[in-house]
């Protein structure tokens, strides 16, 4: 057998081993460190050897590109918001979806148990209360087999168990969450149909071959529904973002993560902006980002044209990770400075990957105009490298 062969059946038994442990998962998981255990499954399957990659770009089309690729080996869905209650009680929400092959596709083979899949979900859940002073943030990890979990294009849905981003009509979505004392149900409709990051979707993340992904955002969701904590619920509204990603290698060489800013300005206007920082703490060059006028039109920013300066820090009690707090985001070619400041210092997720992602405030000028407005932020590596992780 050539070595090839040998490497693919290998990979193929701790994969299956994988499969058997998540059946099991309830018995087995119980008095164990589970985001550790959860990583490890997950690791499995990291040999990016067989998976497509993005390569250039692409003609993304929709709906189809709504939903997976399972041909890629990582995929997430981003949904994150601002709602307000007729109170005036202030809440930040995020429901994410992120799925990862097991299996590349030329070493998928067909079975006949319904239990038998080649991707495995992890969705995580989180609400920031600002008048209450609290943050929840939850954790589910399923297989696709038997339904579990999945996503699909047509009509567009991804869901784990009871966590569901479903299509309801052309352009407007159903979001649906609840665990512990949370629980979300909201319809959020597109405004502005989707904006394609980098060149035409096409996301590099480093100069290695593959080392990007395809990317898009629907940028401004109006957003209406409830929101319950305990047993008060509220009647709230507000605007939602959508990011949807996939990818197969996407941190190259010496990078250890990355600070991701989506930005809703009450002048209509939209900013996506990342940092993609290195070992030695310096700005990765292929740090970009993305602004939406008004109108929709998008333009394509390069790591030159943000500036993200950091203003202050934050210690996690938990975890002991410092994590900046307050930044300046500035674009000089669209005179646009903003002040950005967390809604809670304390809004890190403490799950399988530590990483701190909340909402945020943001107030400054854009072309000599006074603008203000909300948004969310996304802080990674700050634990630990996330390079060739989930």
């Amino acid at each position: 057998m050539s070595r090839t062969g040998r490497q693919r059946l290998a990979r193929i038994a701790l994969v299956l081993a994988a499969l058997g442990v998540l059946v099991a998962a309830p018995l087995w998981l119980a008095g164990r460190d589970e985001p550790q255990v959860r990583a490890s499954l997950v690791a499995l399957a990291g040999d990016p050897e067989g998976y497509r990659r993005a390569e250039g770009p692409a003609s993304l089309a929709f709906p189809t590109d709504y939903g997976p690729h399972p041909d890629y080996q990582n995929e997430w869905w981003y949904y994150t918001g601002n709602l307000q209650a007729p109170g005036g009680e202030h809440f930040g929400y995020q429901l994410t979806f992120f799925r990862r092959a097991l299996v590349p596709p030329g070493d998928r083979v067909e079975r006949p148990s319904a239990w038998a899949t080649d991707q495995v979900y992890m969705a995580h859940l989180a609400l920031t209360d600002v008048a209450g002073g609290r943050f929840h943030a939850f954790e589910r990890f399923s297989r696709q087999g038997t339904g579990l979990a999945g996503a699909r294009s047509s009509p567009y849905a991804v869901w784990l168990e009871d966590w569901s981003v479903e299509e309801v009509e052309a352009g407007t979505v159903r979001l649906r969450a609840a665990q512990g004392d949370v629980a979300l149900d909201l319809l959020l409709a597109d405004t502005r149909g989707p904006v394609l990051h980098g060149d035409q979707g096409y996301s590099p993340k480093g100069s290695e071959p593959g080392n990007a992904s395809y990317y898009y955002s629907q940028v401004r969701l109006e957003t209406a529904g409830s929101v319950r904590i305990r047993d008060q619920a509220y009647d709230v509204t507000g605007l939602s973002w959508k990011d949807h990603e996939w990818s197969t290698s996407s941190l190259g060489t010496g990078q250890v993560g990355w600070d991701w800013f989506s930005i809703q300005l009450d002048d209509g206007s939209a900013l996506m902006a990342f940092q993609l920082r290195r070992e030695d703490d310096s700005i990765d060059p292929y740090s970009s980002g993305t602004f939406v006028a008004p109108d929709g039109t998008a333009r394509h920013l390069a790591a030159g044209d943000v500036e993200i300066r950091s203003q202050d820090t934050w210690r996690s009690p938990k975890t002991g990770s410092v994590y900046p707090a307050r930044w300046t985001v500035s674009v000089p070619a669209l005179e646009l400075e903003v002040e950005i400041a967390p809604y809670l210092a304390a809004q890190e997720l403490v799950v399988t990957y530590t990483y701190w992602e909340g909402a945020v405030r943001v107030e400054g000028q854009r072309a000599g105009r006074p603008v203000a407005g909300s948004g969310y932020v996304e802080l990674t590596g700050y634990t630990g490298s996330m390079r060739g992780r989930f």
